[in-house]
């Protein structure tokens, strides 16, 4: 989806990801997010990044490794979910993973007939190199904030997640209010 003529791009965006104007919501807050969200949840947009950082492990690969951190061993239909793709693509992430030794598929705990995904220690170590690049990207981005504008600014977006948690589970139950 392309955003209006005029709108959204800018002349030197080479990525294609549209900025906060183009979006038509009244609230910038809003807008900002979104165009925050694609920017940063663009598969193209990363993979050029890790490629220009050295990395070697594609984006799929680094999704993967990041959730297994975080959640430990997963099923691979939880991982398809996750990583908004199917089965048999995880199938392809999952044993180009095995494959360099980074995640091994263990029979589950609560059931013998299923197979979950965990990390090996190698995987690990791969893994929080992931989060390490999220950190590098983010001190990057904030290079030149004071240290009291990253404080305020850490602090604000933690009540607002915690409010967006709060109020998502409120709207699953009743749906959005007129």
């Amino acid at each position: 989806m392309t955003p209006r003529s005029g709108q959204g791009r800018a002349a030197d965006d080479d990525a294609g990801v549209p900025l906060a104007r183009g979006y038509p919501y009244r609230s910038r807050l809003l807008s900002s997010l979104s165009a925050l969200i694609l920017l940063w949840d663009s598969p193209v947009l990363q993979g050029e990044i890790l490629a220009r950082s050295g990395e070697t492990i594609d984006q799929p690969a680094h999704a993967a490794l990041r959730h297994l951190l975080a959640w430990g061993p997963t099923r691979p239909s939880a991982l398809a979910v996750v990583l908004g793709t199917g089965a048999s693509n995880v199938s392809k992430i999952v044993g180009r993973l095995e494959a360099d030794g980074l995640v091994a598929r263990v029979v589950a705990d609560d059931d013998r007939r299923a197979t979950v995904i965990r990390l090996t220690e190698r995987g690990e170590g791969a893994a929080h190199g992931v989060y390490a690049l999220g950190d590098r990207m983010i001190a990057e981005v904030l290079e030149h904030w004071s240290l009291d504008d990253i404080r305020r600014y850490t602090a604000l977006t933690e009540r607002f997640v915690s409010d967006a948690i709060t109020s998502t589970a409120r709207m699953r139950e009743r749906g959005l209010r007129p």
